[in-house]
């Protein structure tokens, strides 16, 4: 499964290891194997680089919660639970939309709850294209 892109999709996943690598001692992620081993509904905090209109600063960074929906070969696919700040309501990107991501985006990690668990078997907003 195709990975989001920014010039495809607007926004793209940065690799919270490269954050960790770059700064071990201040930038903290989870331990890799709790990365590789979430469940349904655990939350997965990731960095979003969305594309915006400005020509001073064409790419916004944010910080957003996916919920999980399922494990895939490689990493996992998850919903949006976030609003991004950055740009408006779309129908592509907004909370709810489907998007896969890998063990590698995560940089931080929150149990799941009756809502997430909800959330996670919902029908998304949007689904992840399979190309």
């Amino acid at each position: 499964m195709r990975q989001p892109d920014i010039e495809l999709d607007g926004w793209c996943l940065d690799s919270g290891d490269a954050y960790h690598s770059d700064a071990p001692s201040t930038f903290w992620i989870p331990a890799r194997d709790r990365r590789e081993n979430l469940q349904p509904g655990d939350f997965a905090k990731l960095i979003f680089r969305i594309s915006v209109d400005n020509s001073e600063e064409p790419v916004a960074v944010e910080r957003m919660w996916v919920v999980v929906r399922e494990r895939i070969p490689g990493g996992y696919l998850g919903v949006l639970d976030n609003e991004p700040d950055s740009i408006g309501k779309t129908d592509e990107f907004w909370v709810g939309t489907e998007l896969p991501f890998r063990p590698e985006h995560i940089i931080n990690i929150e149990d799941r709850d009756a809502a997430s668990m909800s959330l996670a078997t919902e029908e998304p907003r949007t689904r992840w294209p399979i190309r």
